[in-house]
């Protein structure tokens, strides 16, 4: 799946759920509440492939996954930049993570950043529309 096809799938994924808890007169701070890790991966469990396994994305106590696809990341599915003749495809927008090579492609490594994932984050950069607040990770030159 490219980082498009994901991003489009999980906005959708993340609207419908937002759509349901706001018809349920949920304030933000309760619609922050849900996206805590244990709720979702019980009530939720198709938003995340990790959850049918009890899995965390980051090793963390309270993960949020409210902003799961950090506002930080950029991608482009045709290549952001090249480096050593391999296409670089995604990257942190804070210079935060790490790099991984992977079948010819550079890809941001995220597995060890937990910005995204605190309550206080997703709380400052909250808005209902998930697509709204990723608007810059999709590069297009």
């Amino acid at each position: 799946m490219s980082y498009e096809e994901w991003f489009e799938t999980h906005a959708a994924k993340h609207k419908k759920i937002v759509d349901k808890l706001v018809a349920k007169g949920l304030s933000e701070d309760e619609i922050i509440d849900y996206f805590e890790y244990e709720n979702m991966a019980k009530e939720e469990i198709d938003f995340c492939p990790l959850y049918k396994d009890n899995k965390k994305c980051h090793d963390m106590e309270k993960l949020n996954c409210y902003l799961c696809g950090c506002p930080n990341f950029r991608f482009d599915d045709k290549g952001l930049d090249e480096y050593n003749a391999k296409k670089i495809l995604s990257k942190c927008d804070i210079n935060n993570g790490s790099k991984l090579s992977h079948g010819g492609f550079i890809h941001q490594d995220c597995s060890k950043c937990t910005v995204p994932h605190h309550k206080a984050y997703v709380k400052k950069h909250l808005s209902l529309g998930w697509s709204e607040i990723m608007k810059e990770c999709k590069v297009t030159k």
